[in-house]
């Protein structure tokens, strides 16, 4: 464990120092073995569960202790951190979204209103009366009381509000009332209800779990100290007009009370990154490649004044592409997931061989 220690406050500095973009190092490198996946659990989801959620402590010990083995047999660029990791469901299922349970993946929320009419007659739930959300309380007490206060935990599923409301309000009617001029006032009273229950949890849970890396995805650590890292998905399904009227001030409120803001995106949602560069602070990226794969990246954020780019789920040859072609300043952190030690080793010295 002293091994780990030293490994940890190793990558913690240099970690932070690229999310700080302070001077230019290298780009970072991180491996993550096979985690514990929600499903392979015996009772299934923890949020959804009427058995105490302590009952759930020991799988994500053990996915802990899995990145540290990794750590220590690699000594990769990684920061262990035990994730209390939940499906995309937990913030419509607060508002009464039935939760449905599929045989091998996670779970999802159904729709629940379909109207104006029925949007505006739901009203934002206290999280501490809403199970789903609560249990993740119980889980993550549960984990820090097995690992020691000291031991960085990851967060549960982020989900900025308007991706909530677009699950509690069925998609294709919530899109049509987006081009009404009556309805659309109840799209953006639903996703500001969305909004208020996000906030409200990411402040309690920030408040009593400190040591907490933002970073839902991919499976990197990042400081618990800077803002939010939310998934901004269904904005690729619209105009950035459209977007900077029912989804940028959610995130600009965001960062503004965090002090910047992390963002996931696995929509073709190009002709949005003008807009997210509006986002005060805006500090790190996660893209999932679109139709025009990575380059865009390049084509709107690089230099120093860019995100960080964390990429995960990319092949070797786009990684050198990227690395060759970024300007000077430009940060990138890539991600292995599910690799063995063997895997991971021999990824690693290949990726730092690209200088």
């Amino acid at each position: 464990m002293a091994t780990s220690s030293r490994l940890i406050a190793r990558n913690e500095s240099f970690l932070r120092n690229i999310f700080a973009r302070g001077p230019f190092e290298r780009h970072g490198f991180v491996c993550a073995p096979r985690g514990v996946s929600i499903p392979e659990h015996p009772d299934y989801d923890f949020t959804i569960s009427d058995k105490p959620a302590k009952n759930w402590a020991p799988w994500v010990v053990e996915g802990y202790r899995r990145q540290v083995d990794m750590l220590e047999a690699v000594g990769d660029d990684s920061v262990p951190f035990a994730k209390i990791g939940t499906g995309t469901h937990i913030y419509a299922a607060a508002f009464g979204c039935e939760v449905h349970r599929f045989p091998d993946s996670n779970p999802c929320a159904m729709p629940l209103v379909s109207t104006a009419e029925e949007a505006d007659r739901l009203s934002v739930p206290d999280i501490w009366k809403v199970p789903v959300l609560y249990r993740i309380f119980e889980l993550a007490r549960a984990v820090r009381d097995e690992l020691g206060p000291d031991a960085c935990l990851g967060p549960p599923d982020m989900q900025s509000g308007f991706d909530t409301a677009a699950l509690v309000w069925n998609k294709t009617d919530f899109l049509c009332a987006m081009l009404d001029d009556r309805d659309s006032a109840a799209v953006m009273r639903l996703a500001g209800k969305c909004a208020s229950l996000f906030k409200a949890f990411l402040a309690a849970f920030r408040e009593e779990f400190p040591n907490c890396s933002p970073c839902h995805c991919p499976s990197v650590w990042a400081p618990p100290e800077m803002g939010p890292w939310l998934s901004n998905d269904e904005c690729g399904a619209f105009s950035a007009a459209m977007f900077e009227k029912f989804c940028l001030p959610e995130l600009l409120d965001l960062s503004e009370t965090f002090g910047g803001l992390g963002m996931h995106c696995c929509a073709a949602a190009e002709h949005q990154f003008e807009s997210f560069k509006k986002i005060p602070n805006f500090y790190a990226f996660n893209r999932v490649a679109a139709s025009r794969g990575y380059s865009p990246l390049l084509d709107h954020f690089a230099g120093d004044a860019a995100p960080v780019h964390v990429l995960a789920w990319i092949p070797e040859e786009e990684i050198a592409r990227l690395v060759r072609k970024a300007p000077a300043g430009t940060r990138f952190i890539f991600n292995l997931v599910g690799a063995s030690a063997e895997e991971a080793g021999q990824w690693l010295a290949r990726m730092r061989g690209l200088g």
